[in-house]
């Protein structure tokens, strides 16, 4: 039994003595979330499968209890998951043979067909004094330098432990270690990894994260943030947030910059090595060098969200990021539904537009618009020298979503989402995608 393990029992034998305080119950709640979920991904030029198609229903039940009274508050929160296949089979659902990974939605059995269904049930212990918060157990952090994954049937989840102080005015302080993460297509723990690393021999169990957030005024907040995977990579986060109204409409400033570099055998082990541009390596792969820097700008106004942005990779790698290979999130502004543009030497520029209709008289729809374009992507050949020519990629998505907003059918939401990828990368393909999602939240306590 691991260290994270042994706590949670403990908390958990601790807390049922105390079930029964005020406050315990009376400030629980308790929700099943159902999300339909179809993807279709159409691979273009090249060998291998052309089309990746999976349907499933999901289900979420989640359980949030309240505290038991008493200068220690304590709680603790269940999630339970469970994913059915409606359609889907070796072929069409991503998966190789053997893969060791599952396919685009469902795990994969050792033939490569998709599992009928896949579920988990994650507990998390906590604890609260005064205006600081600990969970230890099951855990869906969305900060700049470790972001939990819900773009499929199932949310990722991540196991470890996390502290939340806000005992300061105007500053949160936030800190934890992660050490395992179960994937979006998947019912079991697995240690950590990053995009390039040979998948299953070379992980860590070890992701310690902290940082905080500081409103320096009411429409300006600051930002650091620090993470460390353990043999892989060191990253540091800077950011800058910033609401500006002018005339009618208020302009959103989103400033972020991140520096990673190598940790432990990333830097001299070539099963831990990261994907980038190393000339002199035909693989193209090595240590973890990196700087990213980027810039969003969003103006809203009478139901129009006009959007533009740009961002840099400089360094010999890609941006770096918790990955297992089987689906992950990353905090830039380019993380999008197909791709994430932060590859070695890469400049991307982008621009977005949104509407809701409910300034139109059509509370609930939703549509939006974003296409990036980058340029300037280091490769190397097969004999490890750098191309001179421009490698490029570009993406354009579309999403149209509605939500009913009362009725017998009220809170069932509807979503849209079409994606087009394009890139002159060699050895690459490119991609459509579309993906159909209904949803529904269920209150039950």
């Amino acid at each position: 039994m691991n260290k994270s393990t042994l706590a949670l029992a403990v908390a958990l034998g601790v807390l049922a003595q105390q079930a029964g305080a005020a406050g315990f119950i009376e400030d629980s709640k308790a929700t099943l979330g159902l999300r339909n979920f179809y993807i279709n991904t159409d691979n273009r030029n090249g060998p291998g499968a052309n089309k990746n198609e999976e349907w499933g229903q999901g289900f979420d039940l989640r359980f949030i209890s309240g505290y038991t009274q008493g200068t220690v508050g304590l709680g603790v929160d269940a999630i339970g998951l469970l994913g059915v296949r409606l359609d889907s089979g070796g072929g069409t659902n991503g998966a190789a043979n053997g893969a060791a990974y599952g396919g685009t939605v469902f795990p994969s059995e050792s033939n490569g067909e998709a599992v009928d269904n896949f579920s988990s049930l994650g507990l998390t212990a906590k604890a609260k004094i005064s205006q600081t918060e600990l969970k230890l157990g099951t855990l869906q952090p969305k900060l700049p330098v470790i972001v939990t994954n819900d773009g499929r049937l199932l949310p990722q989840t991540w196991q470890g432990g996390q502290i939340t102080s806000g005992e300061i005015k105007d500053l949160t302080l936030i800190g934890g270690q992660i050490e395992h993460v179960k994937g979006r297509n998947s019912s079991s723990n697995e240690e950590l990894s990053i995009g390039g690393a040979n998948p299953r021999i070379a992980n860590s169990n070890k992701f310690i994260y902290g940082g905080g957030d500081y409103k320096i005024t009411k429409d300006l907040t600051a930002q650091y943030y620090y993470g460390n995977l353990e043999d892989f990579y060191k990253q540091h986060f800077l950011g800058l947030v910033h609401n500006w109204a002018i005339g009618p409409g208020v302009l959103k400033s989103d400033l972020r910059y991140f520096n990673s570099a190598d940790d432990g055998a990333n830097g001299n082990t070539p099963a831990y090595y990261s994907n980038g541009n190393y000339t002199g390596v035909p693989s193209g792969k090595g240590k973890v060098d990196n700087n990213l820097y980027s810039g969003l700008f969003l103006y809203t106004v009478a139901g129009h969200t006009f959007g533009a942005g740009y961002q840099v990779s400089n360094g010999s790698s890609d941006f770096p990021w918790l990955n297992q290979g089987d689906g992950s999130s990353n905090y830039t502004i380019t993380d999008m539904q197909i791709q994430k543009f932060g590859r070695a030497g890469e400049r991307t520029w982008q621009a977005r537009y949104a509407y809701d209709f409910a300034k139109v008289g059509v509370p609930g729809l939703t549509a939006g618009l974003v296409y990036l374009r980058g340029d300037d992507i280091d490769t190397v050949n097969a004999a490890g020298v750098q191309n001179n020519s421009n490698r490029s990629e570009w993406e354009r998505d579309l999403t149209v979503g509605y939500v009913v907003p009362a009725g017998p059918l009220k809170n069932v939401g509807f979503m849209w989402k079409n994606a087009t990828w394009r890139t002159n990368i060699p050895g690459v393909r490119d991609q459509d995608e579309n993906r159909l999602i209904l949803s529904y939240s269920l209150p039950l306590l």
